[in-house]
């Protein structure tokens, strides 16, 4: 599983250096280095292992076809996203359109969400962290999901 947050920078190419720990983690669980890059809202890119994607594209599939929820995750999600191979030097090139919605240039963060990692603005997550933080209510919420 993936976790925690490894800051780190975006080159002039677009392409993210996959942090060491994240690294170590897809090269031990994943027969390949083939991610499904993509993003649900514009602010944040997800780099879902294809392995991983290809279970959630599961799932999706086994929805029905004319769900206006499953038509608009897939129209954004394929609106945003690329196959991307991760490069010898263990670096991952962020779609540009997703760059540019996303402001993902320079300091980003790079987070563990259990099964995919999220790139996001550095600056742009602390504003909203700050802005938005984890409160008592949010805490039951998960309490009574039996968290």
């Amino acid at each position: 599983m993936f976790r925690g947050n490894h800051p780190t920078r975006i080159d002039d190419k677009g392409r993210l250096k996959v942090p060491a720990d994240f690294k170590r983690e897809i090269e031990d669980k994943f027969q390949n280095q083939t991610f499904y890059v993509t993003s649900f809202n514009g602010k944040e890119a997800r780099l879902y292992p294809m392995e991983e994607w290809e279970r959630f594209e599961a799932k999706l599939a086994a929805l029905p076809s004319l769900n206006p929820t499953r038509q608009k995750l897939l129209n954004v999600s394929n609106y945003y996203g690329q196959v991307v191979e991760m490069d010898g030097q263990g670096r991952v090139t962020i779609p540009g359109l997703l760059r540019e919605a996303a402001e993902i240039k320079g300091e980003v963060a790079v987070m563990g969400f259990l099964q995919y990692l999220v790139v996001r603005n550095a600056e742009h997550l602390k504003n909203e962290i700050e802005s938005a933080p984890f409160t008592a209510e949010d805490e039951k919420t998960l309490s009574d999901l039996g968290i």
